[in-house]
């Protein structure tokens, strides 16, 4: 793994928890990893970054592995 930025980990293990069906992994590390995209640095900041396809893929995967377990649990 040759990733630096927090949020590249964070998105590989909530990948991992999405593969694994832990929903309760998942939907912390999915919290994790919002919050560690919507930092933001200070008035003078400006954002440049962007929201890699990855990273809304998993956030779908995580969606549809919510409302699966939703659909079992009723």
């Amino acid at each position: 793994m040759e990733e630096r930025r927090l949020s590249d980990r964070i998105l590989f293990a909530l990948e991992l928890a999405i593969d694994q069906e832990d929903v309760m992994i998942a939907d912390l590390l999915g919290q994790a990893l919002e919050l560690t995209l919507t930092r933001f640095g200070g008035p003078q900041a400006v954002e440049r970054r962007h929201v890699d396809a990855e990273v809304l893929q998993a956030f779908q995967q995580l969606y549809e592995l919510r409302r699966r377990r939703a659909a079992n649990t009723s």
